[in-house]
């Protein structure tokens, strides 16, 4: 009831969210993302100037399954209501044999995050529970605010949806504190998004990846950049029912790429 509650509230109080803004067309985007033969867009905010900029602005309004993107949210879901204790807390392997051998163990909650294992979210998500995770979602609110399709699924396979412009006000409200969750809670998964490569661009940023029905495959990477005191934020989106084997190193290489050009301007 406490939480349901609180987050009632906080819905109603973020229930008037200003207009989506109109991406300016992003030039070097749009041949990058081109060239790759992949339908999607790469849309940057530079967070200084208060712009939007994207490869196919249209396309950054449209609405797609966050797949592990929404692993950005859940973690902070999971540490809020206590299901875990903190970014250093175990999680424990189910037992099952899978594909990716990574997964087949003992995880702290830092590594799941960064190697998004599915297998040990899903049971994350489970002990969060269907009511906590919709206040969570509904208090924010994220995307479509429509958890259906089963509660360890409905981010991969279910009805949930996000814009990549969705994506970005997320990503800038987590950065700044604004979301419902304590500042410690935010920290943590800042700190958790941070790569641990030393680059003169610093890196904070989450994959996703879903494969729907006729092999519909949705590829994301959000997060933001930072070199000398500016700060990029980003979310990349890529669509396709005939990925090739670079889909998943693609959206990051063009994603760099733009958000590169923009930094040398």
């Amino acid at each position: 009831m406490r939480f349901a509650a609180a987050f009632a509230f906080l819905s109603l109080c973020l229930s008037l969210r200003a207009e989506e803004p109109t991406p300016q067309l992003l030039p070097v985007a749009r041949d990058l993302l081109e060239k790759t033969g992949y339908r999607g867009t790469v849309l940057v905010y530079d967070f200084q100037e208060e712009t939007h900029f994207a490869s196919h602005p249209s396309i950054a309004e449209e609405r797609f399954i966050p797949a592990s993107t929404f692993k950005i949210l859940s973690t902070q879901a999971a540490l809020q209501s206590g299901v875990v204790a903190d970014k250093d807390s175990i999680l424990k392997w189910d037992g099952l044999e899978r594909g990716r051998q990574e997964t087949n163990r003992d995880l702290p909650l830092t590594t799941a995050f960064r190697i998004s294992s599915v297998p040990h979210y899903q049971e994350l998500v489970r002990e969060i529970g269907p009511d906590r995770m919709l206040a969570f979602v509904n208090s924010i609110p994220y995307g479509n605010q429509d958890i259906s399709g089963g509660i360890d699924q409905f981010w991969l396979t279910g009805a949930l949806s996000i814009s990549p412009l969705e994506q970005i006000e997320f990503l800038v409200r987590l950065y700044q504190h604004d979301l419902p969750f304590d500042p410690s809670v935010m920290d943590s998964v800042k700190q958790m998004m941070l790569s641990p490569e030393d680059e003169p661009i610093r890196y904070a940023a989450k994959t996703g990846w879903a494969v729907l029905p006729e092999s519909r495959n949705i590829g994301w990477w959000v997060g933001w950049a930072e070199k000398e005191g500016r700060r990029l934020f980003f979310a990349t989106v890529l669509d396709s029912n005939q990925p090739r084997d670079d889909f998943g190193h693609t959206r990051i290489d063009i994603t760099k790429k733009t958000v590169e050009s923009i930094f040398e301007k």
